[in-house]
């Protein structure tokens, strides 16, 4: 798969349940923070966006589970971003273990741009992401 951005990560022990696994929501967190790496590197501060009332927000996430990372392990999660609509847009991610690259998850998290009125719009900074096949 063709991925244009990774970050990497440790487990922390807080961030496991009582089963010795990461819980289920905090590989949400991965990949939100994972996300925020790729738009910076790209250009784009997420925060900076924010403040100019542009909203970037997650209308769904699809995630597949598919091994459990424990704590102390090494992963990292391989982004891209995806033309969904003309006012939508994929963050394909994936999530492997190092160093085996074994795969954890698989997810695909569509977002949008709200205006200051709530509404979806195209934001004119985030146009970079895509070139005109709509990959990036």
């Amino acid at each position: 798969m063709n991925f244009t951005h990774e970050t990497e990560f440790k487990v922390r022990d807080y961030e496991c349940d009582l089963q010795a696994v990461v819980n289920n929501g905090v590989y949400q967190n991965y990949l939100e923070h994972a996300r925020h790496e790729l738009l910076l590197a790209q250009g784009i501060d997420f925060s900076a966006v924010t403040r100019a009332g542009i909203n970037l927000v997650v209308v769904r996430a699809e995630l597949d589970y598919r091994d459990s990372l424990t704590s102390g392990d090494r992963f990292v999660v391989r982004s891209r971003v995806e033309r969904n609509s003309r006012l939508r847009f994929d963050f394909v991610q994936h999530i492997y273990r190092l160093p085996d690259e074994r795969l954890m998850l698989e997810a695909r998290i569509t977002g949008t741009a709200l205006n200051q009125r709530g509404r979806p719009f195209v934001a004119e900074g985030l146009e970079r992401l895509f070139d005109d096949t709509g990959q990036p």
